[in-house]
């Protein structure tokens, strides 16, 4: 038994020293530095959003002890992913997998690079859901929790698999008291959207918004209890090309039900940027659908 441990204890720490060749140190706060992912060996470099305060005098700790400028590429704040540059750089890019090959009950590791050394800490995979959005709207692959203990500077690194493939990037940033890990999925959609625009483009209607509560009738016609008022439109917004009106109520959107400012916030994602969608509304009463082609900003 007692070689079984020391056999295991000792391929665990070989992966976690192979993994941290992908793994640096991101400097983009005044205080503790946090961790990063190295996504392509051209010199990408992930990394939370959160942690990356300012938008210039960036450093990036390499793993071999090195130091290097970095500038950001893009952010997407609803995802909490940043994405960095470095130049003259050997790197070695991570290897990945999908979340659809873990189960609940996996051994994983997170690790981190806040300062001059690799850390690391072991858990278990504790929970796989569907996909999720963000309090910002942002859409999320897969739910992946970990029980993990987040040490101070972990966010940006990697959860690793026990053959070595990062299966996404560790946050403490979207969910309140729980570790979440963007998956691999998630990660490649939007830094490849940042890599060829520089950031997440987002739909938008241009309106000013009210909830209100809807009559007894119109919330047994509709199924639900909110709306929001068109407080202001825009002039040539796409609401107004859209035929939208100051006090119309708008209670969905694209078949999405729209109760609370949220719900809106989360219905106008980049892929329904410049797409035409019905819109169901409450005018003087009466419930209207009409077509609205959502902008882009």
């Amino acid at each position: 038994m007692s070689d079984i441990l020391k056999n295991f204890s000792s391929a665990m720490a070989g992966l976690v020293e192979s993994a941290g060749a992908s793994i640096v140190r991101v400097e983009g706060r005044n205080r503790l530095a946090a961790s990063g992912i190295v996504y392509a060996a051209d010199g990408v470099i992930i990394t939370a959003h959160h942690v990356v305060e300012r938008d210039d005098d960036l450093r990036v700790g390499l793993p071999g002890g090195e130091t290097v400028a970095a500038t950001l590429v893009g952010r997407d704040p609803g995802a909490d992913l940043a994405v960095l540059r470095v130049a003259d750089a050997a790197l070695t890019a991570a290897t990945w997998i999908d979340a659809s090959d873990l189960r609940v009950g996996n051994l994983v590791l997170a690790l981190g690079r806040p300062g001059a050394s690799l850390q690391a800490t072991l858990g278990v995979v504790s929970a796989l859901g569907k996909a999720w959005r963000t309090g910002a709207g942002s859409e999320i692959d897969r739910y992946l929790q970990t029980d993990v203990v987040m040490y101070p500077g972990f966010s940006g690194g990697p959860l690793v698999t026990m053959d070595g493939r990062f299966a996404g990037l560790n946050t403490s940033a979207l969910v309140r008291g729980a570790s979440v890990t963007l998956p691999a999925a998630t990660i490649r959609r939007v830094v490849e959207t940042l890599l060829a625009h520089g950031r997440m483009p987002r739909g938008y209607l241009g309106v000013g918004l009210q909830p209100v509560r809807l009559d007894s009738t119109l919330q047994a016609t509709l199924g639900q209890q909110t709306g929001l008022m068109l407080m202001s439109v825009e002039a040539d917004s796409p609401a107004a090309q859209g035929g939208l009106l100051q006090g119309d109520v708008l209670v969905t959107l694209d078949g999405v039900a729209i109760r609370q400012l949220d719900d809106l916030q989360a219905a106008l994602t980049s892929e329904r940027a410049g797409k035409t969608v019905t819109v169901r509304l409450v005018r003087a009463g009466a419930v209207h659908e009409q077509n609205v082609t959502i902008g882009q900003k």
